[in-house]
């Protein structure tokens, strides 16, 4: 259940950065995207808290930001057309392999 509550935990990471994005405008403050960012924060930081009671918390982190990482990369690539570039794919799948070693590496 641990690492069902961290994937979880790093699927709400990717709604805070693009909530913080489309809050802050030209034209002002978007109050509702950014009170979608608070609420991303607070689930995100709540199935951390609970998905560390089992995995370390090294492990744990390093997971968390890493999913938040990647996807907010791909969210990115998609929503606000930021570059795409082989490098940036390389990278990026080198998080990927690191989360995967660290989930087969894991006591649980």
């Amino acid at each position: 259940m641990a690492w069902i509550y961290l994937v979880a935990a790093g699927l709400f990471e990717w709604g805070w950065p693009v909530g913080l994005k489309l809050g802050m405008t030209d034209a002002g403050i978007r109050w509702g995207w950014l009170a979608f960012s608070v609420l991303c924060i607070a689930a995100s930081g709540t199935l951390l808290l609970l998905a560390q009671r089992t995995i370390p918390m090294g492990t744990a982190y390093a997971v968390w930001t890493g999913i938040g990482a990647v996807g907010t990369f791909v969210l990115g690539l998609l929503l606000f057309a930021e570059p795409a570039s082989l490098a940036r794919f390389f990278f990026v799948g080198l998080i990927v392999i690191g989360i995967v070693g660290l989930k087969i590496a894991s006591p649980d």
